[in-house]
């Protein structure tokens, strides 16, 4: 990851996840679920806010509900833990709740300051870093 301090750009350079569900019978499609979910929950973590004003939500477009685009997909890897000894597990929802945490901790790390509030956008990342 890379805090740009003048901009407050989060960039996610690579994401390495590592999920025990069990036996893994389908490698590929749990993968591709983990990758999903991480996106998808690293995207809410940096970008993805519905705002509205005293009226209206003025959250209405992907111009006002910005979303990770291609060119900011980090790279991610997947470590399955295979226990053949255990049933099948869920994969679905697990991975959505991880890379917030993952990437606030990275953040502090980068730049040794505490963003307590998602999304990371680079407003509050610039404004943690004049505390």
């Amino acid at each position: 990851m890379e805090v740009d301090r003048q901009t407050g750009v989060v960039a996610l350079k690579r994401m390495v996840v590592a999920v025990d569900p069990g036996i893994v019978v389908n490698p590929k499609a749990i993968e591709a679920q983990i990758e999903g979910a991480t996106l998808f929950s690293s995207s809410r973590a940096l970008k993805e806010e519905v705002k509205y004003d005293r009226t209206a939500l003025t959250t209405v477009d992907w111009v006002t509900y910005p979303i990770l685009r291609f060119v900011e997909v980090p790279d991610i890897e997947v470590v399955l833990v295979n226990r053949p000894d255990l049933l099948p597990g869920g994969v679905g929802e697990p991975p959505n709740t991880t890379p917030a945490a993952a990437i606030g901790n990275a953040i502090y790390d980068a730049i040794g300051v505490r963003v307590r509030q998602a999304p990371f956008t680079p407003e509050r990342i610039k404004a943690a870093l004049q505390t």
